[in-house]
């Protein structure tokens, strides 16, 4: 029998220790910081990140404090860890010792620069009535300098780039900086001088210190915080081994363990990359064990680890900026994010095992699997403060996400101390010591939060840049010009294809045809951003950029939440796939250091599982009640009407992955993977209910077809 206090074992040969600490090392050195510290700096790092934590519980509890001065001194923290922990390369395997001068410097100039800004924003807004003078100019432009500079070291270089070419296109035009004319059809803008540019972003908060910054620093802080404490209480380790108790011994059951404990960890983490690191560990070597290769191993992981930020209630900082933009509680938003959450899940299950199936694998065997009552009796308090968290969130109207956060944070800590004081009594160490591992832990995990944010808020405060030219240049009028003029080009096909389809009427189909071209250059507009930026940078851009064009165009109210929910929703999911996009999928490399597995395959195949990801995007956009939407009220629908949706859109998400995989019972052959695939598409949008028997009549009669067929052909023969 299995201890239940202790990770599933694996086999010895598969634990690639190696593999381990190179992908730790680069989650460490892409997420938190990768510079190896000691002495002085080392105790620096660790008492700024306690200031930092301790500053936001304070301004969380009292919830009185200054707009600026709270996103001000939010980004200067930031500062201070981006300079001190992250390095200016990064190379998983050589990590760099010491702090350098020059980043002393760097580091220093940067605070100084929010510093300023804090002591001078009521000058600047009162007696000078928000005009710069030319000491005001001068900081703000090291602000920006510096800010780029960071945003380089702690999110790529993808952040900085995109963020210096709006500034560059906000000073040309005739009376820019930057003197340029192209005329009326190309001119979209006057252009702005410097002091302007400088305005716009570093003194007022619709640039750096805007809404995003703003979100950033009075909620995600403390949930990411949340986050940190709940992992270092041992809950994380104890939702890996629950999974592992409840589906281990299924055909393939490691991947179906693996998304499951994902789907958990999901609830209170919002990184991909982390996820991959601390599940991974233990289910991509279990995997391989019962016959995945490592790139599918890797890729299982990648997807489920991705698909973490789709989880309410913590579903990363871009969910809580969405809330704010909608203009809506995050109750509100993460009920109706629950659906298709369970949905994308549950379709992961079917694609993990619809692989066992090509592969022809088992599971682990029972004596080497947590027993799930001993587990489930050893952690169950682990579940105290989810249900708080959780409860609270959505049962009680009067309280505010971060305050819920922060005493849900109290309440860990008390729970803490006194699981570490009962270890140290057992174990005979004492509760004295006991205690004290307790508060070291504790110290552990504010440091480990606030390294944890350093990328979050730089990332916020640099999408702040991007967003304030926009508001400055109305660079989105002139973008939805272009997507309509390009959508536009296709109607006449699509006049053409409405005409030929019996029973559709022609107007819906140029509708909904102009509309899928849209989407589709949002989708790839998104994938392509995602490759070098952060879920919550590639969400900002869009729905700063392509948001207000789809709901144009789409002819929705942008002042109606139910309206433009599913529009959010879309480019969130898509921001969210990025992170398993190749080339650059940071959380494939991640797992692929772990498994041994070429990154770039596990990325293309991570990719392939994340497909279904996007259909239920489309799902959403076409079909509001997925999100529980009913005319114009969110989780207005009653469960009677939302069952039969999210059972049909269920079923598209298992024929669209078994399209895509090529194999639903037995491998497919054209004609059945034809037959998935029109069923699939028939689902994506709310129609009549003969075409929904249709789709379901269509994936039925693939099933009983491979069942019946091909009886003398073995399970694993179908590999690709």
């Amino acid at each position: 029998m299995s201890d239940p206090t202790r990770p599933v074992s694996t086999d010895p040969a598969l634990e690639l220790t190696e593999g381990e600490r190179r992908a730790l090392e680069l989650v460490e050195a892409n997420e938190t910081g990768g510079r190896q510290l000691s002495g002085l700096p080392k105790m620096l790092v660790t008492l700024v990140a306690l200031a930092w934590c301790g500053f936001q519980m304070y301004a969380a509890q009292v919830g009185t404090l200054d707009t600026l001065l709270l996103r001000a001194t939010h980004l200067a923290f930031a500062f201070a860890l981006a300079y001190l922990v992250f390095t200016p390369r990064k190379t998983p395997g050589r990590a760099q010792r010491g702090v350098p001068w020059f980043d002393w410097l760097l580091g220093a100039g940067a605070v100084g620069t929010a510093t300023y800004l804090m002591a001078q924003y009521p000058t600047i807004a009162g007696v000078q009535g928000g005009a710069l003078n030319s000491t005001d100019v001068w900081v703000g432009s090291a602000l920006i300098v510096l800010l780029l500079l960071a945003a380089w070291r702690t999110v790529g270089i993808a952040m900085p780039m995109v963020a210096s070419v709006f500034i560059l296109y906000a000073l040309t035009g005739p009376r820019g900086l930057i003197r340029s004319d192209l005329g009326p059809q190309l001119q979209l803008h006057a252009g702005q001088t410097w002091p302007q540019v400088v305005g716009q972003l570093f003194a007022n908060t619709e640039g750096i210190f805007g809404t995003a910054i703003g979100v950033s620093a009075q909620i995600v802080f403390l949930f990411v915080l949340f986050g940190a404490v709940f992992d270092k209480l041992g809950a994380g380790e104890w939702f890996m081994r629950v999974a592992q108790g409840l589906l281990g011994g299924f055909r393939g059951g490691p991947a179906k363990a693996s998304v499951l404990s994902s789907a958990l960890n999901g609830i209170i983490s919002g990184s991909s990359v982390s996820n991959v690191v601390t599940g991974g560990n233990i289910t991509i070597g279990t995997m391989k064990r019962v016959g995945y290769s490592a790139e599918k191993a890797g890729a299982i992981e990648v997807a489920s680890s991705s698909n973490g930020q789709l989880m309410p209630p913590v579903m990363g900082a871009a969910a809580f900026i969405m809330a704010n933009n909608l203009n809506i509680e995050y109750r509100t938003l993460i009920l109706a994010a629950a659906v298709p959450a369970f949905l994308c899940y549950g379709a992961l299950l079917v694609v993990t095992h619809i692989e066992a199936l090509k592969l022809g694998l088992r599971g682990l065997p029972r004596s080497e699997l947590p027993p799930v009552g001993a587990t489930l009796r050893a952690g169950w308090y682990y579940l105290i403060p989810l249900a708080y968290l959780i409860g609270t969130l959505t049962l009680n109207p009067d309280a505010t996400p971060e305050r819920v956060a922060l005493n849900t944070i109290f309440l860990m800590i008390g729970m803490m101390l006194v699981q570490e004081a009962w270890r140290g009594r057992r174990e005979g160490r004492g509760l004295g010591r006991g205690l004290q591992r307790g508060g070291q832990q504790l110290v552990e995990a504010a440091e480990s939060g606030a390294r944890s944010m350093i990328g979050i808020a730089i990332a916020t405060a640099a999408a702040g840049i991007i967003v304030g030219i926009v508001t400055i240049t109305g660079l989105g009028f002139g973008l939805a010009t272009i997507v309509e003029t390009v959508s536009g080009a296709f109607r006449g096909l699509f006049t053409a294809l409405g005409g030929l389809l019996p029973f559709v009427d022609p107007a819906s189909v140029v509708t909904v045809g102009t509309m899928l071209v849209v989407l589709v250059m949002a989708q790839l507009i998104a994938l392509i951003l995602g490759m070098g930026l952060p879920t919550t940078a590639n969400y900002i851009l869009m729905s700063a950029l392509i948001v207000p064009i789809i709901a144009r165009l789409a002819g929705l109210d942008t002042s109606n939440p139910a309206q433009m929910l599913p529009v959010h929703m879309f480019v969130f999911y898509f921001g969210i796939m990025a992170d398993s996009t190749p080339p650059v999928a940071l959380a494939a490399f991640a797992a692929a250091a772990i498994s041994g597995g070429n990154p770039v395959a596990t990325g293309v195949q991570a990719f392939q599982y994340e497909l279904r990801t996007a259909l239920l995007a489309y799902m959403m956009f076409f079909n509001p009640s997925l999100l529980l939407i009913a005319g114009n009220r969110i989780g207005g629908l009653p469960w009677t009407e939302a069952l039969p949706m999210i059972f049909f859109a269920f079923l598209g998400l298992v024929a669209f992955s078994a399209a895509t995989l090529r194999y639903l019972h037995r491998r497919t052959n054209p004609v059945q993977t034809l037959a998935l695939l029109v069923a699939a598409l028939l689902l994506i949008a709310p129609t009549a209910l003969v075409w929904n028997l249709v789709a379901l009549a269509l994936f039925a009669g693939v099933y009983f077809w491979q069942k019946a067929g091909s009886r003398d052909e073995p399970p694993g023969v179908a590999v690709a």
